[in-house]
């Protein structure tokens, strides 16, 4: 028999819906139930394609005693952090103050109330790792809950202070000056976080850090600093060389749980993929590396090929298991590698470039990475390169080709508002820096899918799947697409687009602005379905939604004639300087803000009949400050055009802080201003 979770949408939910334990989805009526029945809450957080997560469902929650014990002392809810990630903020957030360390499957007992009072993340089935087994510490809560009764009380007030006072930041603007001393500080502290040899923020486990990658990359244009530079492309190089990037599918991994790149978690998000193209599309401006063009090309057709929907939009993530296996779609052990039936010379070249041996380099398989260079490769062989590569090439066909007749890992089908604006975002960046229309048109086509299908009445929701959009839209959701349409707008020059991004701003300071302060709370003012509103400020895996918004802002702000957006902007970066210049890799979007902030933003709008091409010119040199609008006529006007003469003659027209200078003719001219 199924439980309630098998009308749910989500793919996470529906993998529990056959667990023998009586799950409900997030909502009123199983707090309800715990009211009545004086029972505590089990709220279970997790995503479908965690690794962890599955195991515990397999040992645990698979398991009729441990279910019945579940079903008879608890109201049991499940929650797929993807879909409600204001729910996993907050218990999240209680787990690492109870625990100490935070992860999924995220497991929190809470009162019927929705406060926390206990919780931790992956439990074993029996006591293992220093860690009571899952059923001893069911039994464990309910002699608290029962026989303890005053310690939950006192356990929960405590929790609902603890959270209370980490979301009621005040504001508490610098006094001191902003300097460029300030941005080559920030850069030394990353460079010294830095691992020197195989790139990348730290020792093992290691996540991408694109936000501190890219802050590195502008660095460089602004001050020259070839340290920054050089760090930031050992990190792209290196991971585009490991196993954390697909060799033949294209597309990264989430994380590397080695230092050296080699060994991924192998689930695939569409988040990473997304910040991972804008960033490798930043590199290729400054060093444009045959290398990145392919990383770029690679990671945008695995997208198309594998995460995208008949309505255009994109799912979410693949798994990292298939056949209850943890990456053996993407592994080849000896006797799959040798059934492929290479010619020996091939066979000799394509091991030692993807580091293929009879023992394997993970659990007696192999994870395909570049082992040895193809220029190295090539003088080895006495072959030129580029003869060399298209044996790479042909190979590559040949077994994706043969990956492709596996079983795949399981597709999360729901579609993010968030999550595909991020990745429009990409798009422009990747249309810019490969001078390639045909991602402008994607982004553009994208866009008007996201409008079409999450907005409904004029409400935006958070997911769409199976033809249905749900969940009304938090913070992050608004502000990366309020980006997105920025964004295309500017590169279009369909300035219909910026006025949807000005309206989405308006209705961002009525339902999300912190009471008499200037920051965003993450969840809208509508919902009333967690006790306490959290205000999201690190830049993590992604970057935070405040700082998202203070760019959206500043963007805005210049566009629409809209000081106060501006003056808002500038607010947003005092508070966050001092934790900025102290911890830059975890405010990462928060030090590219305040750099381009310091070089002071620029608007340049092209007109005329070669406005095109002068777009593209522009686009290859202009700095990150430096925002270009292309003019179309008969569009609608915005306040940045509305004064402007324009012709059939090109005209570029520079404005930068308040004060327009007089319009240029070629591009030459127009970068003195930039």
């Amino acid at each position: 028999m199924p439980n309630r979770l098998i009308h749910e949408q989500s793919l996470y939910l529906l993998q529990h819906a056959h667990n023998p334990v009586d799950w409900y989805p997030w909502g009123d009526e199983a707090f309800q139930k715990a009211q009545k029945e004086n029972k505590p809450v089990i709220i279970s957080i997790g995503y479908a394609a965690c690794h962890w997560c599955h195991v515990m469902e397999r040992e645990s929650f698979e398991d009729a005693t441990v279910a019945a014990f579940m079903n008879k002392h608890f109201i049991n809810i499940k929650v797929d952090r993807e879909e409600h990630p204001e729910v996993d903020h907050l218990y999240m957030d209680a787990v690492q103050a109870i625990a100490g360390n935070g992860g999924w499957p995220l497991n929190v007992f809470v009162t019927p109330e929705r406060i926390p009072f206990y919780g931790g993340t992956y439990f074993p089935p029996r006591p293992m790792y220093q860690r009571l087994s899952w059923l001893q510490l069911l039994q464990q809560m309910v002699h608290v809950w029962n026989d303890r009764p005053q310690e939950v009380q006192a356990q929960s007030e405590q929790m609902i202070r603890y959270l209370q006072n980490a979301s009621n930041i005040g504001f508490q603007p610098t006094n001191s000056t902003t300097t460029k001393k300030l941005f080559d500080t920030i850069a030394i502290q990353l460079l010294q976080q830095s691992d020197t040899v195989d790139g990348g923020f730290g020792a093992a486990p290691k996540f991408p850090h694109t936000m501190a990658i890219q802050y590195l990359l502008e660095h460089f244009q602004y001050t020259g600093n070839a340290d920054s530079l050089k760090q930031a492309c050992l990190s792209l190089d290196k991971m585009a060389a490991g196993g954390i990037y697909d060799q033949l599918g294209g597309g990264f991994a989430r994380y590397s749980t080695d230092a050296q790149w080699l060994v991924p978690h192998f689930e695939k998000m569409l988040y990473d993929n997304a910040l991972l193209i804008g960033v490798y599309s930043t590199a290729y401006r400054l060093s444009p590396q045959e290398r990145y063009k392919q990383v770029i090309t690679e990671t945008i057709a695995f997208i198309d090929r594998e995460l995208t929907d008949t309505s255009g939009l994109c799912y979410s993530a693949l798994d990292a298991d298939s056949e209850g296996e943890e990456g053996k779609f993407y592994t080849w052990d000896w006797e799959q590698w040798k059934a492929a039936e290479w010619p020996r010379e091939a066979d000799e070249i394509l091991r030692q470039y993807w580091g293929v041996t009879p023992q394997g380099n993970w659990e007696g398989t192999n994870i395909l990475h570049v082992a040895t260079d193809a220029s190295t490769l090539a003088h080895t062989h006495q072959k030129a390169t580029e003869n060399l590569m298209d044996i790479i090439e042909k190979a590559k066909e040949k077994l994706h080709a043969i990956r492709q007749q596996r079983v795949r890992p399981a597709t999360d089908d729901k579609c993010l508002l968030s999550w595909n604006a991020m990745l429009n975002t990409a798009w422009i960046q990747a249309a810019k820096a490969l001078q390639d229309d045909t991602y402008l048109q994607k982004a553009q086509t994208h866009i008007d899918s996201m409008l079409t299908h999450f907005e409904k009445e004029g409400v935006l929701y958070h997911v769409w799947k199976n033809g249905s959009a749900n969940i009304p839209a938090n913070l992050d959701d608004y502000a990366l697409l309020i980006q997105a349409l920025v964004q295309v707008g500017w590169a279009t020059g369909n300035t219909s687009y910026l006025q949807k991004a000005a309206a989405y701003s308006e209705t961002v300071q009525k339902e999300f602005v912190q009471q008499n302060g200037v920051l965003f709370y993450f969840t809208s003012v509508k919902n009333k379905a967690i006790p306490i509103r959290k205000i999201e400020l690190y830049d993590g895996s992604h970057p935070s939604a405040n700082s998202l918004m203070a760019h959206n802002l500043f963007l805005l702000g210049m566009c629409m004639g809209k000081s106060n957006w501006i003056e808002h902007a500038q607010h947003l970066l005092q508070q966050l300087q001092p934790a900025t210049e102290k911890y830059g890799l975890s405010f990462a979007y928060w030090a590219i803000l305040l750099q381009r902030n310091y070089y002071q933003w620029k608007t340049v709008v092209v007109s005329g009949t070669d406005a095109s091409p002068v777009m593209k010119e522009l686009e290859a040199i202009a700095l990150p400050h430096v925002v270009l609008l292309k003019w179309v006529e008969n569009n609608s006007k915005i306040p940045l055009v509305e004064s402007k003469d324009f012709s059939n003659e090109t005209s570029i027209f520079v404005c930068s802080d308040g004060v327009c200078y007089p319009s240029v003719k070629d591009v030459a001219t127009a970068k003195k201003y930039l």
